[in-house]
């Protein structure tokens, strides 16, 4: 069985960025997460991931699109 929720630490891993910008996102509302425990540690829902993945690959394609010789400046 799939692993429902994921720590930012996993988070960060996969999207291969910093705990610290993973943590951001989640904290900017970009990222939908919940936190749980006495600790209030953050979990992020697999599929709200794959969600946000998939809005990136979105909003990707409209920027190229809309500046199609990468006049954006950024990697």
């Amino acid at each position: 069985m799939a692993q429902r929720f994921l720590q930012l630490t996993e988070v960060s891993e996969i999207l291969n960025i910093s705990s610290a910008q993973a943590y951001a996102l989640v904290r900017s509302g970009e990222l939908p997460a919940i936190k749980i425990g006495g600790r209030g540690q953050w979990r992020v829902e697999a599929t709200e991931l794959e969600s946000y993945i998939q809005r990136m690959y979105a909003e990707t394609k409209s920027f190229v699109q809309a500046h199609p010789f990468g006049g954006g400046g950024e990697e």
